[in-house]
């Protein structure tokens, strides 16, 4: 019978020598990012500060949903840390897709998006899909032999806007509560409400830390004095020390480590904002409701920044994977030397 669980050999290794680790999601492969090459190539894939092995993954074929998964791995390298992309392919959930497991999954149109909740669900069915904040936490908690402790990812998920009259909240908040990981991200997306999302971060006791800004970033948005973290660091060594005293005094608890997008590459807060209002708008027009409403806010906000948003998309995943890629490896270099 084949196991409903696999780690990657250059995972497994890495993890039995205390070698950096990061495991990266699948859910913006599978369902995140067009389908189609990129017409031309965004600022940050331009850069010349941006690693030659990131920009080599985009080429003018290579769908950029499928260039995306290969490129952040490629990110994590660069830094000196080993990727663990994890996914559900054919009913496993593999922590440390290969290459080609890498491009199956993307290749394929019947996809799941997964959570934790849907692992097994899909998994028992010899299914395959995309695994969403949450879904690769579980992941990371059941990687061999032990957990993995840094996570990069785009932006969480969260409260919901219009949560009074329609209860939602992402099961991203609950998962990163309970999960004993760093979780690196751009704070929560911006379709959201941020306000009650931070709340809700600070209700369930997840502490919130920024990496050069005392604001909770909104995404593809630098943040502002509306939204406050808990403590902000200056580099990645001193995030990695913090997250190492957080696991020690609470072992099982999650820590956020808030990256705002790079300031050349981020998206003006007004514009982001007047975007979402036209897509709510569009919904309640349309009496679009639940998965529904997500994609029509993510067409108003592209049609809105003239395609922008996706180039910022690209440079923030990428980046918070490079920085996720140096605080692990801080991680272990202390731990190797007993600091």
């Amino acid at each position: 019978m084949t196991p409903l669980v696999r780690t990657a050999p250059e995972v497994t290794d890495a993890l039995a020598s205390g070698r950096a680790v990061v495991a990266l999601e699948t859910a913006a492969v599978t369902h995140g990012l067009p389908r189609a090459p990129l017409t031309s190539l965004p600022p940050y894939l331009s850069d010349p500060r941006t690693p030659a092995a990131i920009r080599a993954c985009f080429g003018a074929s290579v769908p950029v949903h499928r260039a995306l998964g290969h490129a952040l791995a490629a990110a994590v390298r660069a830094e000196g840390a080993v990727p663990a992309t994890i996914g559900v392919l054919r009913g496993q959930l593999v922590v440390g897709l290969t290459v080609s497991e890498l491009d199956e999954l993307a290749e394929l149109r019947e996809v799941s998006k997964i959570a934790a909740r849907d692992a097994a669900l899909v998994a028992a069915r010899g299914g395959s899909g995309g695994t969403t904040v949450a879904g690769t936490l579980l992941g990371c908690a059941l990687a061999s032999p032990s957990p993995i402790r840094v996570f990069a990812t785009g932006g969480i998920g969260g409260v919901h806007r219009d949560f009074a009259q329609r209860p939602d909240i992402s099961a991203d908040l609950h998962a990163i509560r309970d999960s004993g990981v760093l979780i690196v991200s751009a704070g929560a997306k911006s379709i959201l409400d941020l306000p009650a999302t931070v709340e809700m971060l600070d209700t369930l006791g997840v502490p919130l830390v920024g990496l050069q800004t005392p604001y909770f970033p909104r995404f593809l948005c630098e943040g502002d004095a509306d939204l406050l973290v808990n403590c902000e660091v200056q580099d990645e060594r001193h995030a990695a020390a913090l997250f190492a005293a957080h696991r020690t005094l609470q072992p099982h608890r999650g820590m956020l480590l808030c990256v705002p997008p790079p300031k050349e590459f981020a998206l003006d807060s007004a514009t982001m904002e007047r975007a979402i209002g036209e897509g709510l708008a569009e919904c309640r027009r349309l009496a679009t409701r639940g998965p529904e409403v997500t994609p029509v806010l993510l067409a108003a906000v592209a049609k809105a920044t003239e395609g922008r948003s996706l180039a910022a998309n690209l440079a923030v995943l990428l980046n918070n994977a490079r920085v996720a890629a140096r605080v692990a490896a801080n991680l272990a270099e202390s731990a190797a030397t007993g600091g």
